[in-house]
């Protein structure tokens, strides 16, 4: 069994929350807090949220994270 981490971030709109409720209803967690940042580039701010899940696979690089 091993754990996988994903960092989801996204503009800070409904779409960032709605991607985060997805990957909660597909068996990730929460790990740590979210953060938020002003992108200068682009003027917007954005959100970023770490998960993990723990898979019965071995982890490899070749891995889909977001299909887990």
């Amino acid at each position: 069994m091993s754990t996988i981490y994903r960092l989801i971030t996204e503009d800070d709109t409904s779409t960032f929350c709605h991607r985060v409720s997805e990957a909660l209803s597909k068996g990730w967690d929460l790990h740590g807090s979210p953060a938020y940042a002003h992108d200068a580039a682009t003027g917007k701010m954005r959100c970023a949220q770490a998960v993990t899940k723990k898979v019965e696979a071995d982890y490899s690089p070749d891995m889909k994270l977001g299909q887990q």
